[in-house]
């Protein structure tokens, strides 16, 4: 008996009898210590004379009908008071005691500390609200970035155009090439981020649909400015586009540019990249291959993810968002983007429906 009664007042919870009016009949010495009040004291109280304020009208309002209704209730959050003002968060439950007739005998009340649980719960809520804020401002950084950078690009472009027009020597046409490509590799950064940011804020790539204009032309204008900043690889492509295309060509350019930029970065050099553009049982198809090391299953997995830039060579490495991109630019045709890899090439296939329609496939 004794060591029940023991177990009883020293357990490592709090316990509370309450009489069928609500009144503290019991208390253990447990409770009477986290509070600070002799257990005598508390004999005749209501529970919630324990509580502040909002607790004592949250648990009358809420908790005290949950338990009348149901006949217990478990982890419930409170806040009792203790002797100095402090407040002490427990999680409690309660059962009651009923005899045949139905008629309350008596409620079982067990009190659980849950300071540290408490505030685990609150630093786990500020820590998601410090990176909600932290993500909202990376991106407003990044979107008044690429806005501001467009005005010195523009006028630089404008600068060296107007230079070509003047008597140059060969060195300085040479020269203003160099810088022209350097521009517009700044310039694909830039969008890059741009998009980067508009996914990222929930909006999500603009496109601007039309099935009117032709999809070849742009093609083959990506094609030979990529083969002009890379003369030493060999760009072999076959296009047979026989059906209209409901696409945004600008888009769709920016996707071309972006794949086969990663298919010249990454393709063995004594090896020509392979582009093929085609229509066939109502979708656009766009593939591109290179020779090159396959790529391993651990960068296979994150290979559209933002700023991943896998095994590169110092040279190669940019910011890592073609490829994010490209997906991004798919998955808004509501198409998909889909990447093989095999010692023999690296493959990646672009589909997506000649006539659009709501909801993206996605990136596989």
């Amino acid at each position: 008996m004794e060591d029940l009664e023991d177990l009883y007042e020293n357990a490592p919870c709090g316990y509370l009898s309450l009489t069928p009016q609500g009144l503290i009949a019991k208390s253990n010495a447990t409770l009477s210590g986290w509070l600070g009040i002799p257990s005598e004291q508390l004999i005749g109280k209501r529970l919630r004379d324990l509580l502040n304020v909002a607790g004592s009208i949250f648990y009358e309002t809420h908790f005290a009908p949950l338990l009348r209704m149901q006949g217990f209730f478990h982890e419930v959050a409170l806040d009792f008071v203790t002797s100095d003002g402090t407040l002490l968060p427990v999680l409690a439950n309660a059962t009651e005691k009923r005899n045949d007739a139905g008629d309350l005998l008596f409620t079982r009340v067990t009190l659980f500390q849950a300071t540290k649980r408490r505030r685990y719960e609150r630093e786990l809520v500020e820590a998601e609200e410090a990176a909600r804020r932290l993500g909202k401002l990376r991106e407003q950084f990044i979107a008044v970035l690429g806005h501001d950078l467009r005005n010195p690009v523009a006028a630089l472009h404008a600068g060296i155009n107007m230079l070509r027009r003047e008597p140059l020597s060969k060195k300085s046409l040479q020269l203003t090439e160099v810088m022209q490509g350097s521009l517009a590799r700044i310039s694909e950064l830039i969008d890059n981020v741009m998009d980067l940011a508009r996914s990222q804020s929930g909006t999500g790539i603009n496109l601007s649909r039309d099935a009117n204009a032709p999809l070849e032309p742009v093609l083959r204008q990506v094609i030979n400015e990529l083969a002009a900043a890379h003369p030493d690889c060999t760009i072999e492509d076959e296009i047979m586009l026989e059906e209209p295309i409901h696409c945004d060509r600008k888009r769709m350019a920016q996707l071309v540019s972006n794949l086969l930029s990663n298919a010249i970065t990454h393709g063995a050099s004594d090896h020509p990249v392979r582009f093929r553009a085609s229509t066939s049982g109502g979708e656009l198809i766009l593939t591109f291959a290179n020779r090159g090391d396959p790529i391993p299953d651990e960068v296979m997995s994150h290979l559209f993810q933002p700023f991943f830039r896998g095994r590169t060579s110092t040279s190669q490495q940019g910011l890592g968002l073609g490829l994010h991109i490209a997906s991004e630019i798919a998955r808004a045709h509501g198409g998909s983007l889909d990447v093989q890899s095999s010692s023999d090439e690296v493959l990646f296939t672009f589909r997506m429906p000649l006539i659009w329609h709501e909801g993206p496939v996605g990136v596989r």
